[in-house]
């Protein structure tokens, strides 16, 4: 199975750093295909830990060659950041690519992003004000700038300054920004050109070619399923598609291309940002978890909403992603709590609904229906088969396995890269 993708089958944040970092041992390529820096994977490798934003996780290992793909709104000078950090910390960077199609987040994008948020007042959306939705409302517009524009000075400079003259009068008019000049972003810009010129390619062509050498390719999300903007909990979602068919758009591959699927799914339930969370523990059951399971953004640093598992969610998942299995993060946080709960199905007005309704107002109103099973008391973090999982974490996984249908491949019992239980092998299966 040369071609793998990796999503997010919750609110994000479910490890998919950890999952993506385990398996790109085994892949050639690994590909990031949407989102921007809004997203963080967090990977520890031995004691060290590293902090990814827009470089795909597979850049630990030496040798791969990792691609931001066209669906990615990348900011330069993030971008020129992480790749220095990377760099000082003795990680090779050199086989990192950026598509020439990717669309860029400028300045006056986080300004729009910081001052449209404050204008929502109470109905706020959570964002982390770096500028991704409004460089994917440019991209949607047809005004963005890409990074091929980058790199023609001229031509960057005439769609730059075609576009400050409408986000300067916008700025300075409805929200009382002093706006920008033109030749401030120029200087800041072509500086990053200068240093991102070396690893810009066509990307979709790479992956294209490697799929047809027969070489194995990892996509990687972003976010997770229910902030797809299409298949999440909208308007409370992100500005791209995390879901699997995001990977084909994202990357330039087509559907034929993909050859399975799996989903990273933490082992109970957390999100950031606004909306309604019919599982969230609002009680020390939800802190026991935040404070185990270190439930803080990568990005932001903002404590995660906690709660108990919820299949509902999951079922959801695998049919919009067309899930083949699931990778199970945090398992080892779940030790010592007894009961687990799981949720199997909401109560909404007398009716017990088993589908993921699409409205948020009755979203907001469902009541979740638990089943209770036992928990376990051992150290799991040493496990390193199935066999030598607690029965009680073993009898969890098979729960979860019946509720959603589709199989547990990967289970992670720690942080560190070989705190991990491999069920299947899903690049040879």
């Amino acid at each position: 199975m040369p071609a793998v993708v990796l999503v997010g089958a919750q609110w994000g944040d479910e490890g998919k750093g950890k999952i993506t970092d385990y398996l790109a041992e085994q892949a050639d390529l690994v590909v990031r295909y949407q989102g921007g820096n809004n997203a963080g994977h967090t990977v520890q490798v031995g004691e060290e830990e590293f902090k990814l934003h827009l470089v795909p996780s597979g850049i630990l290992y030496p040798g791969k060659t990792c691609i931001i793909g066209n669906g990615v709104v990348v900011d330069p000078g993030v971008l020129v950041q992480e790749l220095e950090e990377l760099q000082r910390r003795g990680i090779d960077t050199s086989g990192l690519r950026l598509s020439l199609r990717a669309h860029l987040i400028l300045p006056y994008h986080k300004s729009l992003d910081a001052a449209e948020e404050e204008r929502r007042g109470a109905g706020r959306l959570g964002t982390t004000g770096r500028g991704i939705g409004p460089a994917y409302v440019d991209k949607v517009a047809r005004t963005g700038i890409r990074v091929c524009d980058l790199l023609d000075p001229e031509e960057f400079r005439q769609k730059l300054a075609r576009n400050l003259k409408e986000k300067n009068e916008i700025l300075t008019r409805i929200y009382g920004h002093p706006g920008y000049s033109l030749e401030e972003i120029l200087e800041e810009y072509l500086a990053y050109a200068w240093k991102l010129r070396p690893l810009v390619a066509d990307t979709g062509r790479l992956v294209n070619d490697a799929l047809r050498a027969g070489k194995k390719v990892l996509f990687e999300g972003a976010q997770g399923t229910l902030l797809d903007l299409d298949q999440g909990t909208y308007p409370y979602v992100t500005s791209s598609y995390p879901v699997a068919g995001g990977a084909c758009v994202g990357a330039g591959v087509g559907p034929t291309a993909i050859d399975a699927v799996i989903g990273v799914v933490k082992a109970y339930t957390t999100r950031v940002g606004e909306g309604p969370f019919p599982s969230e523990a609002r009680d020390a059951t939800g802190d026991y978890l935040r404070r185990r399971g270190a439930e803080f953004g990568t990005t932001t640093g903002r404590p995660r909403r906690c709660g108990w598992l919820d299949a509902v969610i999951l079922r959801h998942a695998v049919e919009v992603n067309g899930l083949t299995g699931m990778a199970l993060t945090k398992v080892d946080v779940l030790t010592g709590l007894s009961p687990l709960r799981i949720c199997t199905a909401y109560r909404y007005k007398g009716e017990v609904l088993r589908e993921f309704p699409a409205s948020l107002k009755v979203l907001q109103e469902c009541e979740p229906i638990y089943e209770e099973v036992p928990g376990w008391e051992e150290d799991i973090t040493g496990a390193r088969s199935l066999a030598e999982l607690p029965a009680g974490c073993r009898a969890y996984i098979r729960r979860l396995e019946e509720l959603v249908g589709v199989p547990v491949d990967i289970i992670a019992v720690g942080p560190r890269r070989d705190q991990t239980v491999a069920v299947r092998d899903l690049f040879s299966r």
